[in-house]
């Protein structure tokens, strides 16, 4: 018996790839759209900003399209991904950070309680990260969240291992203190 499988029915991801690959561009667009939340969180999460979020979560999936032949399935491509997204995050940081806000202090670059507030699709924990200072914040999304050894966020930041160590620890004493104050 001819087992025919709908057109609507989900693809496993591994067949998705293999068609993007090969230039399909439903597949892309199925690729993601199975990934995009997630990307959008990370993005959200380390930029503390909705518009650069969406904007670094294109040029994510611009990539994706670019790079896909790079991508061998030695790992998950949720771990490819990921990589990507931070990189691509941190990168958006750097190209858009304007020299005024380089000779702010840290403390100041930190979103407030209230902007904080009013970003759609966050809660609890989210809502406080994104009012992190820039730097605690990536540190802290990128060890906590993410799983990368200080000694990976020292490379991809540009920083001492110690000083990653130290944004960590202050993310947490910061995120500890307004989780107790709420």
């Amino acid at each position: 018996m001819l087992h025919v499988k709908p057109e609507n029915a989900p693809m496993c991801e591994a067949a998705l790839i293999e068609r993007v690959k090969s230039g399909d561009q439903g597949a892309y667009k199925a690729l993601y759209e199975l990934h995009i939340k997630r990307v959008y969180g990370l993005c959200l999460r380390l930029l503390a900003d909705e518009a650069h979020a969406e904007d670094a979560s294109q040029e994510v999936f611009v990539h994706v399209w670019n790079k896909i032949a790079q991508f061998d399935g030695r790992s998950q491509f949720s771990t490819w991904l990921h990589s990507l997204a931070s990189n691509v995050a941190i990168s958006y940081v750097r190209k858009h950070k304007s020299w005024l806000n380089k000779v702010i202090s840290i403390e100041q670059s930190g979103m407030d309680e209230q902007s904080a507030q009013s970003c759609k699709g966050l809660n609890g924990l989210d809502k406080l990260i994104v009012r992190l200072p820039e730097r605690a914040r990536m540190v802290f999304v990128l060890y906590a969240i993410e799983g990368y050894r200080h000694e990976e966020i020292a490379m991809q930041l540009g920083m001492a291992v110690g000083s990653s160590k130290s944004q960590y620890h202050r993310a947490r004493q910061l995120l500890q203190e307004w989780y107790e104050y709420e």
